[in-house]
């Protein structure tokens, strides 16, 4: 078994990996390899790969939290191949990105946890904070598309992405969770998402109310799947329906160019949202923790 700092050239077989094992994480091999090629300027990223026999079996993230106030380090992913468990390969990732963090003195650190990986992080000081929930969405028979009065529907390729940024920087103010996102820059959102090659512009929609960006719906692809990257409305249009309009507005739009299955995932306490997914047809298919561990 060999540790090492994962390359561009690993992204097809850490993209086959994830696939294999969490299907519903929509991350093609494009967008792999530019995450490899790229990492996301000032947030000291890395990630490792775990190979037995020259073969790909397991993966980690890291990297620090730039979209909030708080400090705040991420461990993103840890998986390994259910063949090569009980071996120490997910002990050894583990340690070769907590090593990585150390540096930064970080106060503390998240991960996310499957259930049955609960115990696992718990012996290592991650303890459970919120349960987030993944559902999908077969695009076969999705219900019409009524927009609400006043409101218009557009793709967001004819946005202008400032524009999108600042209905995701609003929305996710008071998004539930253990971390806020209230540090989120233009700079810092354009890297992870309206430059990332897995978004799908055309896909993405967002709904116009008298000439201002009022909700939006982003939607990441890799061929027939698709993952809802984002879906919300600013505060001040709450209640009118217009982030499920946009939702079904952008699941229409990759239907009809090709995508046969959607995932998206949210926080258990996200009850509007889950509502929203509920009445689209959404079903769940998995669940995951949100864990936090204080360093010392």
């Amino acid at each position: 078994m060999r540790i090492r700092a994962a390359q561009p050239a690993d992204a097809p077989a850490v993209a086959a990996l994830r696939t294999q094992l969490f299907p519903q994480l929509v991350r093609g091999v494009a967008a792999t390899r530019q995450m490899l090629s790229q990492p996301p300027p000032g947030r000291h990223w890395t990630a490792f790969v775990a190979e037995v026999d020259d073969e790909i079996v397991g993966w980690v993230s890291a990297f620090r939290n730039a979209s909030s106030f708080r400090r705040v380090g991420e461990i993103s992913l840890l998986h390994v191949h259910p063949e090569h468990r009980g071996h120490g390969i997910g002990s050894g990732l583990l340690t070769a990105v907590l090593d990585h963090l150390a540096p930064l003195r970080l106060p503390l650190l998240r991960g996310r946890v499957l259930p049955e990986s609960l115990p696992y992080a718990r012996r290592r000081g991650f303890l459970p904070s919120r349960q987030e929930r993944f559902s999908a969405l077969e695009l076969t028979a999705l219900p019409p598309l009524a927009v609400p009065p006043g409101a218009r529907l557009v793709p967001l390729s004819e946005v202008d992405p400032h524009h999108v940024y600042e209905v995701e920087r609003d929305a996710s103010a008071d998004e539930p969770g253990d971390v806020a996102s209230d540090a989120l820059t233009y700079e810092q959102w354009r890297a992870d998402t309206w430059d990332n090659v897995g978004l799908d512009r055309e896909a993405s929609t967002g709904i116009e109310v008298d000439g201002v960006l009022a909700a939006i719906s982003l939607v990441q692809r890799d061929g027939s799947r698709m993952w809802s990257d984002y879906t919300a409305s600013r505060p001040e249009h709450r209640g009118r329906g217009l982030a499920a309009a946009a939702k079904l507005g952008a699941l229409r739009r990759a239907a009809a160019s090709g995508v046969t299955v959607a995932y998206t995932g949210n926080d258990e306490a996200n009850k509007p949202m889950l509502a929203i997914n509920e009445r689209l047809g959404y079903r769940p298919v998995a669940a995951q923790w949100s864990c936090l561990r204080e360093m010392s």
